[in-house]
Parts: structure tokens; C-alpha cells; sequence
């Protein structure tokens, strides 16, 4: 057994998590009674996903149970599912409440997907997507998408035409807008780190720019509209920023006070914003590498009071987070990344307490709730989809 598999069983028998209520038998009731622990995460062998697997017992042994309120959102009869591992590196699902599909992100693939409620499939909706990354949809029913290639936030309008809602500030060109946050005024909040600044998930900066400093890269190659639309090298910092229903661009969280930007959601009544600061972007010599969520409050379209909301520290861990959305009682889920037995969805109650761990056998990069009640949570992890039911509601729009 490795260190880290008996650090985490450890912690699950101290924690006192039994099978009566807590997701999982401890290591102690295991070795007490000579029973073998179900396959997971962190067993070898480990647990197997996908079709053709064998059965997962209940309540699902990946579902840890760290506070008593967590067991509320849990139905016990549910589990972890893998529904589909054929991507390179997938981002930014968002429900259609309208259209009843998840679209979701690939991002070095090129390509956006659909899953389809009601027949489960997975199909091509746009391709090229030109890199899109962060994907939602707004009170009107509109899909809003950044573009990693042309560095730029679009929406599509209900006729099929596309606005670009972002692609410069102050003269200069955004970086890769990542992640999207939509708000009852009209208007769009997101994130624009650099990590889309590279081959693979965009392109990388013409000569001179911080991811290409000694121009041995041609950005050109296999792109040929690089250069004619979007930026053609990084000028700004990553920075937050909104833009309002007229259109005008905003900076609301500054690079110096927020570096490296990541993910981005309200809470359900709009009052408190929620950004990680993450790790250091391509080409940067410093800045980033925080690994922290920041909670900021809210009022006509600024920010202010910006607080450590948590520090992504578990059993002296350092985990890294990711995309985060919350449900409708103020409980933020967040995408982590770390050793095996900390990837997956760390769940927050408001005040910033973990109360439950959803571990998956890799980091977890965006989430979100789908499906016609809003109570299906979809993972984008790696390659991967994964899905849980949960009994609650993620807070509208996706």
C-alpha cells in the first residue's frame, strides 16, 4: 500500500467514515472484519470505469462524506459514471435548458461537443471551435464561447450570427479568455489568463512575445488565420473583467491583485464573486502558482473586500483548483488538482468549509449541473466525462 493510500484511509477511519452513513467504510471497520475495501481511486487495483466494468457498491466508496451537511446533496443509490473518454483535453460544459444538451469543450482537439439528454450521445456541434475554451449560456438562452485561437469572447445570437464581445482592452489584445460567468444585468464576467497561448490549445505568441521570446515557433503553421484575427502576442497581465449590456470593457480584478486567473461563478444571489488564482501562465517569469480561491463582494458591476475563501490545503496537501460553479444553496463545487486521492470536485459550504471530496482517478478541470432538473453534475476531467446525480440544484444559468 502506498504512503498516500494510507494517509487517505487513515484520515477516512479518523474522520469516522462508516458505510451506515458516510459513502465509504473505514480502514478500521475493514481490518476489524477482515473485509476487502471496494474497489476506488486509491485501491490496487484500482476501480475500473466504462462500459464492460464491474458494478460499484453503495453508496459509491469515491463519494467522501467530510461534514454531515454534505449527505443531503447525496443520493445514496447514485454513482460516479464515465460516460465517455475520447477527448484530449475537455473544458467548459454548460447546460442548454432550452436545447436539452451539455456543450462542452475540447480544447486541443479543435472541436465542440453536444450530449444529447435524451439518447446520451456525444457528437460534433462546432468544428473548428478555434479553440474554445470556456462555454455558457445567458438569461436569454445564448451561447457565450472563448476562442483560445483568436483570443476573444463571441455569443451566438438566437438567428445564428456571432458577436464578438471581447477581444482587446485598452488598445491591447486579451491573452486566451478561459472561463465565463454570466449576470441578471446583461452582462458577461471572465477570466483571461495565457494558458491558451501555446500550440496546443491555441497558439503560441508571434516572435518576441513571452511564449515564443526567441521566435523559434511559427504560430502561422497549420493555422492560417492566425494573425488576421485576435491578438498576435500576450500585453497584458491576466486580469478579470466584465463587459456590460452596451458593450463596454471593463477591468474588474487587476493581474497584481489576482494573478493568473482561472475559474469564475457568482453565488446564487449575485452578492459574492468567486475567483482561483492559479498556476503560473506560458511564458511568465513570475506571478501565479497561488492555488487559491478568493471570494469578492459584488455591487453595481465592481468588486471589493477581497478575502481567502480557501487556500486548497488538505491533510497538508496543496491541491490546485479550477472551475467552480455553485448550487442553489451557496455551496461552491470545484474542480481539483492533485495526488491521486485529491483530484476530482472539492465541495464548499459558504462560509469555506469543505464538506465532501468527489474523487476521480485524475484532476478535474470545469463542472457544472446539467440535465432538465439541474441536479446532473458533469466533469470534465482529461479526457473524460464524468456525471453523478446529486439532490441539488445548480443556481441558473449554467
Amino acid at each position: 500500500m502506498s504512503d498516500l493510500t494510507s494517509k487517505l484511509m487513515s484520515r477516512r477511519s479518523a474522520l469516522g467514515l462508516m458505510a451506515a452513513g458516510a459513502g465509504l467504510p473505514a480502514l478500521a471497520w475493514a481490518k476489524e472484519t477482515s473485509a476487502a475495501l471496494p474497489p476506488s481511486v486509491v485501491t490496487s487495483p484500482p476501480r475500473q470505469w466504462g462500459a464492460g466494468s464491474p458494478p460499484v457498491i453503495y453508496p459509491d466508496p469515491d463519494i467522501l462524506i467530510l461534514d454531515p451537511s454534505f449527505r443531503k446533496y447525496l443520493l445514496t443509490i447514485a454513482q460516479i459514471r464515465r460516460i465517455w473518454d475520447k477527448g484530449l483535453w475537455t473544458e467548459g460544459p454548460a447546460w442548454s435548458s432550452q436545447g436539452h444538451y451539455l456543450v462542452f469543450s475540447d480544447v486541443q482537439a479543435n472541436t465542440q461537443y453536444r450530449y444529447i439528454w435524451e439518447t446520451g450521445e456525444i457528437v460534433p456541434f462546432r468544428k473548428p471551435s478555434y479553440n474554445s475554451n470556456g462555454n455558457a449560456f445567458d438569461f436569454e438562452g445564448r451561447q457565450i464561447s472563448t476562442q483560445d485561437l483568436f483570443r476573444r469572447v463571441v455569443r451566438w445570437e438566437n438567428d445564428g450570427t456571432q458577436t464578438v464581445l471581447a477581444d482587446s482592452y485598452e488598445g491591447k489584445p486579451l491573452n486566451s479568455p478561459n472561463d465565463l460567468a454570466v449576470h441578471p444585468d446583461g452582462s458577461v464576467w471572465f477570466t483571461d489568463p495565457a494558458y491558451g497561448d501555446t500550440l496546443s490549445e491555441g497558439h503560441p505568441d508571434f516572435a518576441g512575445g513571452p511564449t515564443n521570446p526567441d521566435g523559434h515557433v511559427n504560430p502561422r503553421i497549420g493555422e492560417e488565420l492566425v494573425g488576421l484575427i485576435g491578438g498576435k502576442k500576450r500585453e497584458l497581465p491576466g486580469q478579470c473583467y466584465r463587459v456590460d449590456k452596451s458593450g463596454r470593457l471593463d477591468l474588474v480584478i487587476s493581474g497584481q491583485d489576482l494573478p493568473s486567473p482561472n475559474g469564475i461563478c457568482f453565488s446564487p444571489d449575485y452578492t459574492n464573486l468567486y475567483v482561483p488564482s492559479t498556476s503560473r501562465e506560458p511564458g511568465a517569469t513570475s506571478g501565479g502558482d497561488r492555488n487559491i480561491i478568493y471570494v469578492f463582494d459584488v455591487k453595481d458591476g465592481k468588486v471589493s473586500n477581497q478575502k481567502v475563501f480557501s487556500d486548497m490545503t488538505f491533510e497538508g496537501v496543496r491541491c490546485a483548483p479550477d472551475g467552480l460553479r455553485a448550487d442553489v444553496d451557496g455551496n461552491l463545487w470545484c474542480g481539483s488538482n492533485g495526488p491521486l486521492g485529491y483530484g476530482g470536485v472539492m465541495v464548499f459550504n459558504p462560509a469555506g468549509k469543505r464538506i465532501g471530496h468527489i474523487r476521480l482517478p485524475n484532476l478535474c478541470a470545469n463542472l457544472t449541473f446539467a440535465g432538465p432538473k439541474r441536479n446532473m453534475l458533469m466533469m470534465c476531467a482529461g479526457q473524460s466525462i464524468y456525471t453523478l446525480q446529486v439532490q441539488t440544484q445548480g443556481a441558473a444559468p449554467s
